[in-house]
């Protein structure tokens, strides 16, 4: 297989030594929009870079019969958008907010575990996040996902307030799903869920050791992609 790596920072290096790792040859490496017709002949794209060039790289993927994964976040305000230039163009297109596999597990506890928290509102929730100091957008795309899913099965919340630690905000709204962003030194990434009542608390958590998980889950994305054709998620390459 035959991988174009579309950005070249952190998660970039990762995916590159595993995918040398595991025998796979780095077609191309590309670092900005102009050098996007390098991934031509590649067998899959794998696109980590901005929110900001997230799209005009999935376009010139898509519209040039690419196969793409992609794992930048917070550009899915144009997620139809893109999906229907993929339909236009026959496209194979795999976005994930996270590709590690033990997070793909978590969001789908959190998914069962938000519908039945649902039925019993004397329990609170709120979520917290923690990531490096590097990582400039709150909340992180995965934090986002999980908020969604909560919010999807509740009956009561229908928005997010995220906030960094140390913020002043603003009395909190009953119909909100608080979500505290931490920025340390060196955390790959932590989430975690809390329902809180005045008897209990109830908790769970993923907390990442290394980019190793996300990199390796993007590289079982870009081998599972290579041939299909249409948009999909890890929910389907995980059967979850």
């Amino acid at each position: 297989m035959k991988i174009a790596l579309i950005g070249y920072g952190k998660m970039g290096k990762a995916i590159e030594q595993i995918a040398l790792d595991q025998g796979y040859q780095i077609h191309a490496i590309i670092n900005d929009a102009e050098e996007l017709p390098k991934a031509m002949g590649a067998d899959v794209c794998i696109e980590f870079t901005q929110p900001s060039s997230a799209f005009d790289n999935l376009k010139f993927c898509i519209e040039n019969h690419l196969p793409v994964v992609c794992g930048t976040t917070a550009w899915y305000d144009r997620f139809e958008e893109i999906k229907e230039i993929s339909s236009q163009n026959d496209g194979a297109l795999l976005t994930a907010t996270n590709f590690s596999i033990g997070v793909n597990v978590f969001f789908k506890i959190n998914r069962e575990l938000a519908k039945i928290m649902n039925k019993f509102p004397e329990y609170k929730v709120s979520m917290e996040e923690v990531h490096h100091l590097q990582k400039l957008d709150h909340p992180s795309g995965t934090a986002t996902t999980l908020a969604n899913d909560i919010i999807n099965a509740s009956g009561e919340i229908d928005s997010i307030r995220a906030y960094l630690e140390g913020e002043t905000i603003s009395a909190e709204n009953e119909n909100e799903l608080s979500i505290l962003c931490k920025r340390e030194p060196e955390v790959p990434g932590t989430h975690s869920i809390k329902y809180e009542s005045k008897i209990d608390t109830l908790f769970i958590e993923h907390k990442a050791k290394n980019r190793t998980g996300f990199a390796s889950g993007a590289i079982i994305a870009a081998k599972w992609l290579v041939g299909k054709k249409g948009v999909f998620t890890m929910n389907d390459v995980l059967g979850i």
